[in-house]
């Protein structure tokens, strides 16, 4: 009797075995694949949906951005069900060999599901293309235009000028000459002859 239940319990523990062998592994839904192309295009990879599934691609390249979508049903694939993780790995590593993520791939599929139904390939269906925000390049024309402003008006202002010192000129010493030899002549002379005597008192002082 001892014997027949212990049969019995190793009968049960079997099957709860096997029922776990036989249960599907969970799907990779929802989870996203970084990548790059050969372009060095930044993508990520992200996929959507059950039976028939979606796989979206957005990608960044050179101040501009691009995406795709592809649908298709690789759940008829034996070994999708088996491990979809390595399914969309594969799909990944063909994205990578490429220049451009979306262009020149109307039709995905995965080297696990070379022999797989039409089905299991993942067909395009939409592609876009926007150029990224870079911010207000009117900001940066303005900082460039207020610096070139400075730096002209710095030149504009400079250094004074330095005035030459003007000298007296021997015309000036001459007019000084002239006074006082006048002088002279008005203490020394008649009023008659002033103007002879200034001009005698000039010489002799010149």
């Amino acid at each position: 009797m001892k014997s027949f239940a212990l049969l019995f319990l190793v009968a049960i523990c079997g099957m709860g075995g096997l029922g776990q062998k036989l249960k599907p592994k969970k799907r990779s839904n929802g989870e996203e694949i970084n990548f790059r192309t050969k372009s060095k295009d930044v993508c990520t990879m992200s996929v959507s949906g059950d039976e028939e599934m979606k796989l979206r691609i957005e990608c960044r390249s050179q101040g501009m951005s691009y995406w795709c979508e592809f649908t298709g049903k690789p759940s008829v694939c034996r070994a999708f069900r088996n491990n979809p993780r390595i399914f969309w790995n594969q799909i990944a590593a063909e994205l990578r060999k490429l220049p451009h993520a979306c262009e020149s791939t109307q039709a995905l599929k995965a080297t696990m599901c070379q022999k797989a139904p039409a089905d299991a390939v993942m067909m395009q269906i939409a592609a876009g293309m926007e150029p990224e925000d870079l911010g207000s390049p009117d900001k940066s024309v303005q900082k460039a235009s207020v610096r070139g402003a400075g730096r002209s008006s710095v030149k504009k202002i400079g250094k004074p000028p330095v005035l030459p010192v003007i000298k007296p000129t021997q015309r000036g010493q001459g007019s000084e000459n002239e006074t006082e030899a006048m002088k002279l002549a008005r203490e020394h002379c008649w009023e008659s002859l002033h103007g002879v005597c200034s001009y005698i008192i000039g010489i002799f002082r010149g």
